[in-house]
């Protein structure tokens, strides 16, 4: 994987933030997250990479662009797996709140986790507390086993999960624990790689979410020195059937790392589109925009924060169209 890679992949998550961003608070997440897609996969086709589509927006037959399948980038460069979500917290650009963000990773052909589009129950950390947790532990023990990683009290620790009816469980646990909480509409991406920055205020992550998004993650905390684990959580017996075909027999196995991201390289990037505990979201002042993105190589260990100024002059596919 070729290290100007990385700064090339900025741009696609840039542009995406850009055209998503005119959507905050209007109410229409569709339109949001059309505008994130037309814009990203616009951009791949600058890219130097032979990508293939592994997660993103769908099955050909439901996905206009960034399908599952699809090729991307224009055939030059390293041959790689593309996983995608263009905008990650429709619902939150539509409401205009926090944590919502364009984000985008690959991996070497063949070393990233083809997820379905399912459920997978997660549990994430950041580097200080890699090797401790256990998703088929307790709630209490992992919550005890990172306060004493990171050399404070449960009472001090922070866990963070989506705020849903299926979590209530979860919730009294934690709280039972002693420990604090941050209850999230959604956006759990943001969520798993928040724990490894200490300026977040994040120490784990528990909870079931969608299972591409736990590749993704898994791919930023991969990049990051974290952790995740994860538990396929299938609804019914065509989930289970495609569960199968992926190779997973076993419905209780506990996807590592290396089986959500192998190999020794993958490059995460994702750009604020609203405001977060990590990124900024976009601003538009007269005819500029402002964008920030942080971009990670697993390789290197590289984590650069990158602050954009755009001038939209010239770019009217990101300029909200009205019907």
């Amino acid at each position: 994987m070729e290290r100007s890679l990385t700064m090339e992949l900025v741009r696609v998550t840039e542009a995406a933030a850009l055209a998503s961003a005119r959507w905050m608070g209007r109410g229409k997440k569709e339109e949001a997250d059309d505008a994130a897609t037309t814009a990203m996969r616009n951009v791949f086709d600058t890219i130097p990479m032979k990508g293939t589509v592994v997660i993103g927006e769908g099955e050909m037959d439901e996905a206009p662009m960034l399908y599952i399948g699809e090729r991307l980038g224009n055939g030059y460069g390293p041959r790689v797996d593309v996983a995608v979500d263009p905008l990650e917290g429709t619902n939150i650009v539509a409401l205009g709140t926090w944590n919502a963000l364009a984000v985008l990773a690959i991996a070497d052909h063949g070393k990233m986790l083809h997820a379905p589009d399912m459920y997978m129950d997660k549990i994430a950390v950041g580097p200080e507390a890699v090797g401790k947790i256990d998703i088929n532990a307790s709630v209490t023990d992992n919550l005890k086993a990172v306060a004493k990683a990171k050399g404070k009290g449960v009472e001090d620790v922070v866990a963070t999960v989506l705020h849903r009816e299926r979590h209530e469980k979860i919730i009294q646990e934690i709280r039972d624990a002693g420990a604090r909480i941050k209850l999230i509409p959604d956006g759990d991406v943001a969520a798993a790689i928040n724990t490894a920055f200490d300026h977040t205020g994040v120490d784990i992550l528990f909870g079931i979410g969608g299972a591409p998004e736990g590749v993704l993650a898994a791919v930023g905390l991969k990049c990051l020195g974290g952790e995740i684990q994860g538990k396929l959580v299938p609804q019914n017996k065509e989930e289970e059937e495609r569960c199968y075909k992926m190779g997973i027999t076993d419905l209780n196995k506990v996807l590592m790392m290396d089986d959500l991201c192998g190999g020794d390289d993958a490059i995460f990037a994702a750009t604020g589109v609203t405001d977060g505990e990590l990124l900024r979201g976009v601003q538009f002042k007269g005819n500029k925009g402002t964008t920030q993105t942080v971009v990670m190589r697993a390789k290197s260990g590289t984590v650069r924060f990158i602050d954009g100024n755009h001038s939209l002059k010239k770019k009217p596919n990101l300029v909200m169209k009205e019907d």
